[in-house]
């Protein structure tokens, strides 16, 4: 059963669930395990997360799961602006609220991160020396690759079309105007930050009530400017990089070539699958597995395990 709390991010309230965890399994001296998450590009955490978390919990791990600034049911303004820098302090402030929950382990919580989130939370562990571990699942490791990615799919005009709304944006803002927003999510031909098919009838199947499909189009002008991979070397802790071959938005060479780049902590797993295809369904069962025999495996609390030794799995062919 979750339960919802706050913290505080920067003078913010933020919203969060802390899900307990329904077994002693993982249970040590100082207290349960512990995994804090959050969403990816745009997201709340009423999208998905709980077919994460619930099971986690199953597992002996508590979870806690939050909303940044601006997004679902925090506060803060302007509302759906995506900043990398303001994301990733929250994550920071999340890791403090979680080390104070009652039961929990402080020097045993893992950063669990999708898309967007899922290069923060590289970022956010390197910065952290305390994390235990991280899983990133379908990371945007590298915005220049994310960008060329997205010439190849769409062309130049479509990449050009972004930059324009957010120059709209930009300018707006700087005279104190009403945000101009864009689409999160949309079909091929409809303008949107993520343009793949289908796009729209799979966030429908576990978007909750929180997600709005809009973001300030300013977070195109930032695209380039994310690059959790230029911090990967500085990683002391097990990481789980799960990458979907089909992946349309997160290149999946990018996030190979991130977990290259930490050696001896990475697993590197792949999974035929597209970039929406992790929330629910086949796909997101998958994952999870892997999840959580990385998890339960690294949080143990007989003691850290030694560096794992990198996977990589049959690359499935291309669709």
């Amino acid at each position: 059963m979750k339960h919802d709390i706050t913290f505080t991010s920067h003078g913010v309230s933020c919203a969060a669930w802390h899900v307990p965890a329904t077994t002693d399994a993982l249970a040590g001296q100082a207290g349960r395990p512990c995994v804090v998450m959050a969403h990816g590009f745009g997201g709340t955490r009423d999208s998905g997360l709980l077919n994460y978390a619930e099971p986690f919990a199953a597992a002996g791990i508590d979870v806690l799961a939050f909303d940044y600034r601006g997004f679902g049911d925090s506060g803060g303004a302007p509302r759906q602006d995506v900043s990398v820098r303001r994301q990733r302090q929250d994550y920071h402030a999340a890791l403090a609220a979680a080390r104070r929950l009652p039961g929990v382990d402080p020097d045993r919580i893992a950063v669990w991160g999708v898309s967007y989130a899922g290069g923060h939370a590289l970022v956010v562990a390197a910065q952290d020396a305390r994390v235990a571990a991280v899983v990133s699942l379908t990371p945007v490791t590298d915005g220049l690759a994310s960008l060329a990615q997205v010439v190849r799919h769409a062309g130049v005009g479509r990449l050009l079309r972004l930059a324009g709304h957010g120059l709209r944006d930009a300018a707006r803002a700087l005279t104190a105007r009403a945000a101009h927003r864009v689409p999160v999510v949309g079909e091929p031909g409809v303008l949107a930050m993520m343009s793949v098919p289908r796009a729209e009838e799979l966030c429908a199947s576990f978007a909750g009530s929180a997600f709005r499909n809009e973001v300030c189009a300013r977070a195109a002008l930032k695209v380039g400017l994310n690059r959790p991979t230029t911090f990967v070397g500085r990683l002391a802790c097990p990481i789980l990089v799960q990458v979907g071959t089909h992946d349309r938005i997160a290149p999946p060479a990018a996030a190979r070539r991130t977990a290259r780049k930490a050696g001896r902590w990475a697993q590197l797993r792949e999974y035929p699958v597209d970039h929406l295809d992790v929330y629910a369904g086949p796909g997101q069962r998958r994952v999870l597995a892997d999840q959580l025999a990385f998890l339960t495996h690294t949080l143990d609390p007989a003691g850290a395990p030694p560096p794992p030794v990198r996977h990589r799995a049959p690359r499935a062919p291309r669709a």
